[in-house]
């Protein structure tokens, strides 16, 4: 069984610790972070989720409109028969979606990767019609010099990846939108395979199927295909309904490292562990069984959205492996274990 240990002092980041980027506006999560080490610090960009504050019989809420580019402000009574708020993060009105909050990436750092002070202003934040319900879940991969972020563009048009990248987390380019509707979970490998980018990816099926890891390659980044199946869910098991990759892969001499996530059908989220082919890492070497990480605290149980733990980036220092990662969707948490050890219980 793998020893990994929680950081005592978790969670790392709350909501209390993220200035709201508007006088009239509410921070109500803090979570699911894109992670690296920058010289000699650790930096996260944190999905910051905000809303206006609530009003008695009403629903209020954020959309951000690509044509003035301004966050606005809707408000729908909560007596109207078409309308449904039994899921904390998403509203219902008829055939319409949209979702409680919106969502932006928010830079902290830290010297020691334990305590993080955050910027007061958003890093990257909606843009384009096709972030109006925000961009959210960062994944941060370091190839040649250059800090490449994915994060999900979120909209009544559905869920996409799009791509931005930064040599100094000060500017950001915004590349563009990677994968279309419905696709997330996209992380970068952190060198190319074979003479091409590669990605894990989560497309999400309608007709039949399962909420299945695929792989892609491409040449330069945008232009995505030779696409291979990875890992489904498994029955009876702690991912029996979902599963996707979490934080970018790490190269050992035994294969692919990932740390992935899993849901079940009642949606508690674990975390657990992959190790793929190096040249070919659509080919499965070995995948755990068990959890490595599972909500038990009290601040993984209770939350926004609770009995979840997710990440979205990781840090490795020797041995010594530090996964970051959202908690009951509301806050940043941070574990600890061994690379080595990892690798011996997937034998």
């Amino acid at each position: 069984m793998v020893n990994i240990r929680r950081y005592e002092n978790n969670p790392v980041v709350t909501t209390a610790d993220v200035p709201p980027s508007r006088e009239d506006f509410e921070v109500v999560c803090a979570f699911n972070a894109g992670v690296t080490s920058f010289g000699d610090e650790t930096l996260m960009l944190i999905r910051t989720a905000e809303r206006p504050a609530q009003e008695d019989g009403w629903v209020v809420f954020p959309v951000f409109n690509a044509e003035t580019g301004e966050t606005e402000v809707h408000r729908l009574r909560l007596d109207n028969p078409d309308l449904d708020v039994s899921d904390p993060r998403v509203i219902h009105h008829g055939l319409l979606r949209y979702l409680t909050s919106i969502s932006h990436l928010r830079l902290a750092r830290s010297k020691d990767g334990l305590n993080f002070t955050v910027d007061a202003e958003p890093a990257i934040e909606p843009a384009s019609e096709y972030e109006e319900f925000g961009t959210e879940d960062s994944r941060i991969t370091c190839i040649d010099g250059v800090y490449y972020i994915d994060y999900v563009g979120v909209s009544h048009l559905g869920v996409t990846t799009c791509l931005a990248k930064t040599t100094d987390f000060v500017t950001y380019e915004r590349v563009g939108m990677v994968f279309c509707p419905d696709n997330r979970d996209v992380v970068l490998f952190p060198e190319k395979i074979g003479g091409k980018y590669a990605a894990y990816h989560r497309p999400a099926p309608r007709a039949i199927g399962t909420l299945s890891m695929w792989l892609a390659y491409s040449p330069d980044l945008i232009h995505w295909g030779g696409h291979r199946h990875v890992i489904e869910p498994r029955a009876d098991m702690w991912d029996n309904c979902r599963v996707g990759a979490g934080a970018p892969p790490i190269k050992t001499d035994r294969g692919w490292l990932s740390i992935y996530h899993g849901a079940t059908f009642d949606d508690w989220y674990c975390l657990g562990t992959l190790l793929t082919d190096l040249d070919e890492p659509h080919k499965v070497i070995a995948r755990s069984t068990q959890p490595l990480l599972k909500p038990e605290a009290d601040y993984e149980m209770k939350g926004f959205y609770g009995h979840v733990v997710f990440t979205c980036g990781t840090t490795l220092d020797g041995d010594r492996l530090r996964i970051y990662y959202g908690a009951a969707d509301t806050v940043m948490a941070v574990a600890e274990t061994s690379l080595s050890g990892l690798l011996d219980d997937l034998r």
